[in-house]
């Protein structure tokens, strides 16, 4: 049957195979492992899905720079000034100030800019112009504002507070003098004399003891005064006689000034053509000729002025002859209808426009005062002819303007008859108060109170809203 094996011994055959079996058995093991654990770079990415994800804070965003504020400055024009020179001086482009002054339709307006007129130039960090602001006076002001490569401009006016102002002045030695006394400026006194000149010569017909009333508006901006609106109404009394008018603008917005019973103290013709300083010679048939040494009639009068003087046209016409002669020198005469005609000689020189055939307004400047031809001195030589006859241009009797039309005489009775009333309250008053501007040196001879008026305020701002033969002759005769 074989060797019989010794004791304690084991076959090597027997051993191979009992390690390869082994070997089988772990990788059995190994694979069934395997089959129910996932691989651990598997099993790491669970670990990390299953972990709760937490947001990262956000990071602060750092704000973006904001532009920098435009520079700003203001000026006041001064004399010999231009815009081309303020940009100039502000290293501002050509380029800018050419857009500027062809922005339609305010633009043109920035090419005549005066002393006194403010500007304010508004720029970037680039010292490009942004914004340009033009005020030619306190309630005017013209904006204009960079849009793309151009400019927008803009108008702002503002509307001032009106209040009326009572003032008396009684005149001692002139209307001026009384004037400031009783806080008017010469620029108020002025408009004052307009409204009598057909009526009263302020040169030759004053005399002490005139007195004057008026109510006016002061303007005022932000509580702060900035000028005279209109006068409303007024009355002068000279060597006795009363004049007394108010403001009343018609429903056709013809303002004008009207006595209490409607008739328009307006005369078709001024009294005096040219603000004259003496009259040199008067209207004389018998006068002897200061050059000639002759008796020659002198059928004018002659009002001595500094030379330069605008002469006015006395009223609305048309001019006839617009010439130079030896004896006239530099001379206009002006057709008024088919009765009157004017002439007006020894001028410097003529107005804008004067020609024959022009038609004039009255109170337009039509030449100027000059010494041409037979002349001693600059004055203006006036002649007045009625009817192709010479009339003393002091005396004659002046045609009216139109009175207050019929149709309109009621609404005139509600806005105008209620500022003379109030003149009347005034004067009957008689008790000095102050006044709402600021305060003037009075005179202690001022027989006069002035103070605000307590006008209706309805009525007042309603008035504010709305107040022949030529004879060609030589012209020697003068």
């Amino acid at each position: 049957m074989g060797r019989a094996l010794k004791s304690g011994a084991f076959p090597k055959a027997n051993l191979a195979i009992a390690a390869v079996i082994g070997l089988c058995l772990c990788s059995l093991v190994a694979a069934k492992f395997a089959k129910n654990s996932p691989p651990a770079a598997v099993a790491a990415a669970a670990v990390v899905q299953a972990a709760p994800v937490v947001a990262a804070p956000p990071t602060e965003q750092s704000p973006a720079p904001k532009a920098a504020a435009p520079v700003t400055e203001k000026i006041q024009v001064r004399s010999g000034e231009s815009l081309s020179l303020l940009f100039q001086r502000r290293g501002l482009s050509p380029r800018e100030l050419h857009q500027l002054i062809n922005t339609q339709p305010l633009g043109p307006r920035l090419k005549n800019i005066f002393p006194g007129h403010q500007l304010t130039f508004s720029t970037d960090a680039q010292n490009r112009l942004v914004k340009l602001t033009y005020s030619p006076g306190p309630l005017d002001k013209l904006e204009f504002t960079r849009v793309g490569e151009g400019f927008k401009g803009l108008e702002v006016i503002a509307e001032p507070e009106r209040i009326p102002v009572y003032r008396h002045g009684v005149i001692q030695h002139s209307l001026f003098v009384a004037s400031q006394r009783a806080g008017l400026d010469d620029s108020l006194t002025m408009r004052l004399a307009q409204i009598f000149q057909w009526d009263i010569d302020f040169v030759l017909d004053i005399r002490a003891g005139d007195e004057f009333h008026v109510l006016f508006e002061e303007l005022r901006l932000d509580g702060n005064f900035i000028g005279h609106g209109d006068i409303l109404a007024a009355e002068f009394i000279n060597q006795g006689e009363s004049h007394r008018a108010a403001l009343y603008a018609g429903i056709g917005e013809d303002r004008s000034y009207y006595t209490p019973e409607g008739r328009n103290v307006r005369k078709a013709f001024l009294r005096t053509p040219v603000s004259f300083t003496r009259i040199s010679s008067n209207f004389n048939l018998n006068r002897k000729h200061p050059l000639w040494k002759s008796s020659m009639p002198h059928l004018g009068i002659d009002y001595a002025a500094p030379k330069g003087t605008p002469i006015l046209a006395a009223g609305r016409g048309r001019v006839i002859e617009a010439s130079r002669t030896e004896a006239n020198g530099n001379y206009i005469v002006i057709r008024h209808g088919e009765q009157f005609v004017t002439k007006y000689l020894h001028m410097s020189g003529f107005a804008s426009g004067m020609r024959v055939g022009a038609s004039v307004k009255q109170g337009q400047a039509i030449g100027y005062v000059g010494a041409t031809g037979w002349a001693t001195g600059p004055h203006l030589h006036y002649e007045f002819l009625v009817n192709g006859t010479h009339r003393n241009p002091r005396t004659v009797q002046l045609p009216q303007a139109d009175p207050v039309p019929a149709e309109e005489f009621g609404r005139f009775r509600e806005t105008a008859l209620p500022l003379f009333a109030q003149l009347d309250v005034f004067k009957q008053d008689g008790l000095a108060q102050a006044s709402p501007t600021p305060p003037r040196k009075r005179s202690a001879s001022l027989a006069s109170a002035d103070r605000p008026a307590k006008v209706d305020s309805s009525s007042a701002r309603s008035q504010s809203a709305n107040a022949a033969a030529v004879g060609r002759t030589s012209y020697a005769n003068h």
